[in-house]
């Protein structure tokens, strides 16, 4: 009889609830490889003003911090390494260790594991549709230090190469939560720009589309290309403020090009690391109205 009545409440036991998202909350860092350390520290330490700390990610590599919570990361360049710069990027979320397993939860197969940094940071990584390594950072506690002397203490999105567009918003809006913001391009009935802020802040990620319905031409794409195309964006409050003190300090890189007026109707201006990794700077909010496609969330502030 005991045995029976056990049977039938394990055959009458509720469901195990699925794990929630939790927050993903905005761009922690950009991570690129660099065939030349030297010249890439003159550029993110002299030029940007980042400072220089040790990578508890990779023993090989070292971050450039604008503030204590959003930096780049610099690795140096794999031996036969193809054309692409591009090494990772990472977003930072309430719970690391909450998302990984939700990812799982739902059938996310190249799920590293959990690691921790002495700081008490902590990260995890996967893959994109198109291959692309993807992190997610939860950072130490406490309030978030800007650094002293950055041209900008504030990364505001991150872009990269996309050809799927389908595929990328399987990933980042039905499974993470991502939310639609803007879209543009250089022409009309073209596709090239299509940015989502993170579900829980005002950051955003910028598929660069490539190949049919963008202008972009698949089979031109060089190094030099792949360098604009994948990009990092650091927000300043007064364009004219910030490229003048570069100009006054003797901090513009060897190439760049802007101020100019962006199709998204924010002043933008545009820097590029000795690997040509573009380092884009924006102000944080628009200030006539966009082409193409009106914002469909608030801009950030700061």
């Amino acid at each position: 009889m005991i045995l029976a009545v056990v049977a039938a409440l394990a055959g009458t036991a509720p469901a195990a609830q699925p794990v929630s998202r939790p927050a993903i909350t905005g761009v922690s860092h950009l991570a690129v490889y660099t065939a030349d350390p030297v010249a890439s520290d003159d550029f993110y330490r002299r030029v940007l003003g980042a400072s220089k700390v040790a990578d508890p990610e990779d023993q090989g590599g070292v971050r450039y911090l604008f503030s204590d919570r959003q930096y780049v990361e610099v690795l140096p360049l794999p031996a036969g390494h193809g054309p692409s710069r591009l090494a990772h990027v990472a977003f930072t979320t309430a719970d690391a260790a909450a998302l990984r397993r939700y990812l799982i939860g739902r059938g996310v197969k190249a799920v590293t594991a959990l690691a921790t940094g002495a700081t008490g940071e902590r990260w995890f990584a996967t893959r994109d549709p198109e291959g692309n390594e993807i992190r997610f950072v939860q950072p130490a506690g406490g309030a978030a230090q800007v650094t002293p002397g950055a041209i900008s203490g504030r990364i505001i999105h991150i872009g990269y190469a996309v050809r799927n567009r389908a595929a990328e918003d399987g990933f980042y809006r039905e499974l993470l939560g991502f939310r639609p913001y803007w879209h543009g391009a250089m022409k009309e009935g073209a596709t090239d720009w299509i940015s989502q802020q993170v579900p829980d802040g005002h950051d955003w990620l910028e598929y660069m589309m490539v190949g049919p319905g963008s202008t972009t031409d698949e089979a031109r794409i060089d190094t030099r290309e792949l360098g604009v195309l994948n990009h990092l964006s650091l927000g300043v409050a007064n364009m004219e403020a910030a490229v003048t003190k570069l100009i006054a300090e003797d901090r513009l890189s060897p190439r760049h090009d802007g101020p100019q007026m962006g199709l998204d109707g924010k002043w933008q201006a545009n820097l590029y690391d000795p690997d040509g990794t573009r380092v884009e700077l924006m102000e944080f909010q628009p200030v006539t109205k966009p082409c193409c496609s009106p914002f469909t969330a608030d801009s950030p502030t700061h």
